[in-house]
């Protein structure tokens, strides 16, 4: 996780708004937030906690809320914007506010806590919170990456199980927790063995020599089967064939039962014969004549009553006719008058054209005098105008034209000159203020050279001399360190026994520790002392240097500055030569100068826009003139133009005596009558036309009446000739086919009977009849249909059940046994596969089982959680022994506990806890460094994060300097270290860093060294 940008308003001290950008100073790798105690340094942290976890260190998120928000404000809001995720490379908004209650000010409303994503320019809301950006709770975040006050040390102070714990939470080692998938991977196991098991104790009786046994079985039905095949087929063949003589014989007495019937419709089908014989000759050859007959006499009667009607209506035709011919008579004499009345209308018409020409006149009369008015209005308008124009451009003339090039040069030249002399001003104060820090870095170099001794040409050859000499003290004791180390075995020297070492076994003088360690003791304050010395030398050389680049910066940029002080003094001379030439002394005549020039400018400028104005509005009057002037011409044309048209009108009506009161009348009258007489004049026409088609209808339909008169009249006198052959024809067949009874005869024509039905019923009688005693013949020439028995071949169709039955028993039994042995046979493939699954099983489960033994109790996990410490303590000890001098080192044993291994005695061990303040500070930082780090690799980041809030105050000045060598270091790591302190002295070690400042009215301010 990398910071960017942190938003803090209304918590703790921070009343207004404040900012803290984090771009600059995570790219410095080490910056720092410096401040009075008190003036807000921790608050900053507790606000990026806030925004992450909705909770501070100091107070919880619900019940103490209240005591977050500043008891000015009216509201707490945190905006944190910071990068996480894979190489950090996404970037993330966490947002906490909270308002007082508007009731209530003691109560602080419930907080909204949200996070956005950035995503194609624009803020996206996002369910994730904290832990799931980032990848770590809170707890773990305040031990790894912000640690606040008073926990620093937490890490170290853990016990073993919750050290683990978070071990197990920080780096995923839960994934090592196997033993509940062991435990369910051998539930299963034991589940798929009490399956098999179950399944094979189904299968006890499937064996070989049962599956043998049942195949010997299967060939001896098989060989029965074959024999009860043979029996039953000759005794189907015997059967069919009796079956068959069967048929032919019932056939026999089904057909002499239908020649009995037969026999007994014989007498009725003759009558049928009969009947159907008289009916065919009635109806063909008397039939058709007495049909003839029949329709002369319709055809007669219905001529005779056409006859009537037609005499009958010649009569009403006549009458019809006449009337018809008097009303065309007056509608004809009608219609004649009728273009003198189209005559009429037409003048009339013109009438109204007159009347609405006359009003347009009248309106045309109207315009023409309100026009003229207006325009010798507009002309006078015009002339005041012209005299106002004249006026001003003679003031104009008049007036002076000042130069707008030199008022445009005379103010460059004020501004340039007041701009010129303050820079020169600032740039000689800078360039004194150069000057003096020059000499100032000049007498510090002095001073570092006045404390190098005589003997020594530089401070390069006094700190190689020095570390000569630390050297020689450390191989000192070195030697002194290997004596102490027979010291361990001075106590196995017994007087008379060989020595372990040389074999002596004399003993003059054995060793004294207490001697060796008085001068092990004394060597290291030798050591530390000349160590120090060094220090000082080191930090003398280091300072020289910095004091060396800095006067070389100093002296660079004052010779750019006094290069910047030429450049404007000789643009100052250049500037006042030209104020010279133009006799401008000094600032107050080029004011008064530019003064003049302004004002005749501005008075010709005012006399231009007033003459525009005018000009413009007396052009705006002239085309308003001029348009005045052509709709007065306009009007006047059109009024000429009414008063002709109205004449032409006049002389175009012909009958003016007729015409004369309608110009007293209004026009919608004049309209009405002219359409009434027009509706006149067509419907005459109309009706003249409908009369003379309907007479020429009339006069159609009379002629046809007669006609058709004539035509019934001759039909009649031929259809009466007809009636009178057509009898006697009917007569003289009856006497020759021997009907006497004409009713007897028509009753037959009237008869329902159906010939063709009755025929096909007298020929299907011939025929079956014959058939019959055909069939009957060939049934008694077969062989054995006469002789049949009915006990014979019930006693064949027995037999036949018989040999079916004996035949499908075994055929089921042969059936049952192949499936039998099919299914014997699969039970015996599947028992081999269970048994050698059960096998396996059985072996799986065995493993499982102790697997699930050394799993029990996250042992697994808890032994990679001591991998992870030792690794964690291996890579902290990397920094610890060097900022203890290769005196302590970090150990953990196998119950997770930390322990110090003390190499100034002896290596012994003795337990963290035992350490002094700074070195608990020493360790603690080395650890978390090291745990960041850690954290740094499992996010697969390319840049880390660590925030720092705790004992600087409690180090010396060595092992602060020393301190802050190893968190400069970290830089080359690509690690962004900040430190949060009150400690003056840091300000000097840290480049880039925040100042915080408690303001009585504004609360707490933030403010940058850069």
């Amino acid at each position: 996780m990398i910071p960017v940008r942190l938003e803090i308003e209304g918590l703790y001290s921070y009343r207004e708004k404040q900012t803290v950008e984090f771009d600059q100073l995570t790219a410095a790798g080490l910056f720092g937030i410096f401040g009075a105690v008190g003036s807000g340094k921790s608050s900053i942290l507790e606000g990026i906690l806030l925004a992450l976890y909705g909770s501070t260190e100091r107070l919880a998120a619900t019940g103490e809320r209240s005591s977050m928000v500043n008891l000015q404000s009216d509201q707490l809001l945190i905006n944190f914007t910071f990068r996480a995720g894979k190489n950090n490379a996404q970037t993330y908004l966490a947002r906490y506010s909270a308002k007082r209650n508007k009731k209530d000010r003691e109560k602080i409303d419930t907080g909204e806590h949200t996070f956005y994503t950035w995503r194609n320019g624009t803020w996206e809301a996002t369910d994730q919170n904290a832990e799931q950006l980032i990848g770590m709770r809170k707890e773990h975040f305040k031990q790894t990456v912000i640690i606040p006050q008073g926990k620093f040390r937490e890490f170290i102070d853990l016990t073993p199980g919750p050290r683990a714990e978070m071990m197990q939470q920080l780096f995923g080692l839960e994934r090592f927790d196997l033993s509940f998938k062991t435990s369910s991977l051998l539930k299963i196991a034991r589940e798929e063995k009490i399956r098999l098991e179950t399944q094979l104790n189904g299968l006890l009786d499937i064996s070989e020599d049962g599956l043998n046994n049942r195949k010997s079985q299967f060939a001896e039905l098989k060989n029965q089967n074959e024999e009860a095949d043979q029996k039953l087929k000759k005794s189907e063949s015997d059967f069919r064939q009796m079956e068959l003589i069967r048929k032919s014989y019932l056939q026999l007495l089904e057909q002499k039962l239908v020649l009995t019937e037969l026999e007994n419709r014989k007498s009725e089908i003759e009558v049928k014969r009969q009947v159907h014989r008289e009916f065919i000759t009635a109806k063909t050859y008397l039939r058709p004549v007495w049909d003839r007959l029949n329709d002369a006499k319709k055809d007669l009667e219905k001529n005779r009553v056409s006859v009537t009607n037609c005499e009958r209506f010649k009569i009403t035709f006549r009458k019809e006719v006449e009337d018809l011919e008097e009303e065309a008579k007056e509608l004809v004499k009608k219609n004649e008058e009728r273009s003198a009345r189209e005559a009429k209308i037409r003048d009339l018409k013109k009438v109204i054209e007159i009347k609405e020409l006359e009003e347009k006149l009248r309106e045309s009369s109207k315009s023409l005098e309100t026009l003229q008015p207006e325009i010798d209005e507009k002309k006078s308008s015009l002339k005041t105008q012209e005299k106002q124009l004249a006026e001003l451009e003679e003031k104009l003339e008049t007036s002076a034209n000042p130069d707008a090039n030199l008022l445009s040069e005379l103010k460059s030249a004020t501004r340039d000159l007041s701009l010129w002399q303050t820079k020169l001003s600032d740039l000689k104060r800078i360039q004194t203020a150069f000057l003096n820090e020059e000499k100032s870095i000049s007498a510090q170099l002095e001073a570092i050279l006045g404390k190098i001794p005589a003997d020594e040409k530089n401070l390069e050859t006094w700190a190689k001399s020095q570390k000569a000499r630390i050297h020689e003290l450390e191989s000192e004791r070195e030697k002194v360190l290997r004596k102490q180390g027979l010291n361990a075995h001075a106590h196995l020297l017994i007087p008379g026994e060989p020595c372990p070492f040389c074999g002596s076994t004399h003993h003059p003088d054995p060793i004294k520790a207490e001697a060796d360690l008085r001068e092990i003791r004394e060597k290291e304050l030798s050591i530390q002392k000349e160590k120090d010395y060094l220090e000082q030398i080191l930090s003398l050389i280091q300072k020289q240097n910095e004091l060396g680049i800095h006067l070389e910066n100093q002296r660079r940029n004052g010779k750019e500055k006094v290069t910047e002080i030429q450049n404007y003094e000789t643009q100052l001379n250049a500037l006042s030569a030209r104020l010279n030439d133009l006799e401008v002394a000094d600032l107050t005549k080029l004011d008064a100068q530019i003064q003049i020039l302004s004002e005749s400018s501005t008075y010709r400028e005012n006399l231009l826009k007033e003459i525009q104005s005018l000009r413009k509005g007396w052009q705006f009057g002239r085309e308003a003139m001029e348009k005045a002037e052509k709709l007065l011409q306009q009007a006047q044309l059109i009024h000429q133009t009414w008063l002709t048209q109205i004449r032409s009108k006049k002389e175009e009506i012909k009958d003016p005596t007729f015409c004369l009161p309608f110009f007293s009348k209004e026009t919608e009258a004049i309209r009405t009558m002219i359409s009434n007489v027009t509706k006149d004049i067509e419907d005459a026409v109309k009706l003249l036309n409908g009369m003379q088609k309907h007479l020429q209808e009339k006069r159609a339909e009379q002629i046809k009446n007669l006609s058709d008169l004539e035509n019934f009249q001759n039909r009649v006198r031929e259809l009466e000739v007809n009636v009178a052959g057509f009898g006697a024809d009917f007569e003289k067949l009856k006497i020759e086919y021997g009907f006497t009874d004409e009713e007897a005869l028509i009753r037959i024509f009237h008869h329902s009977i159906d010939a063709e039905k009755a025929d096909l019923e007298i020929r299907q009688f011939d025929q079956k009849l014959s058939n019959t005693l055909s069939r009957i013949a060939e049934l008694k020439a077969e062989v054995g249909v006469e002789a049949f028995s009915e006990d014979n071949f019930q006693r064949l169709r027995d037999e036949l059940q018989i040999f079916k039955t004996a035949a499908l028993e075994i055929q089921e039994a042969l059936i049952l046994l192949q499936e039998d042995i099919k299914t014997f046979t699969q039970k015996l493939a599947d028992k081999i596969v269970l048994l050698k699954a059960f096998s396996k099983t059985e072996y799986r489960e065995s493993n499982l089982r102790e697997l699930d033994r050394l799993f029990q109790g996250k042992g697994f996990v808890k032994y990679v959680s001591s991998i992870y410490l030792r690794e964690l303590c291996n890579t902290a000890n990397l920094r610890f022994m060097k900022l203890t001098k290769n005196s302590l080192s970090l150990e953990i044993d196998e119950d997770n506990t930390f322990w110090v291994m003390d190499y100034l005695n002896g290596g012994k061990k003795r337990l963290l806890k035992t350490l002094s303040g700074g070195q608990t500070f020493q360790a603690s930082l080395c650890l978390a460094l090291a745990l960041a780090e850690k954290v740094k690799a499992l996010n697969q980041a390319d840049q880390s994060f660590f925030f720092l809030d705790e004992g600087f105050g409690a180090l010396d000045r060595n092992s602060l300097r020393v301190v802050f060598e190893t968190l400069k270091a970290l830089r080359h790591e690509n690690r962004v270290v900040g430190i949060i302190s009150h400690v003056e002295e840091l300000q000097q070690e840290v480049g880039v860093y925040v100042q915080i400042e408690l303001d009585p009215d504004r609360g707490s301010q933030v403010s940058y060294s850069y």
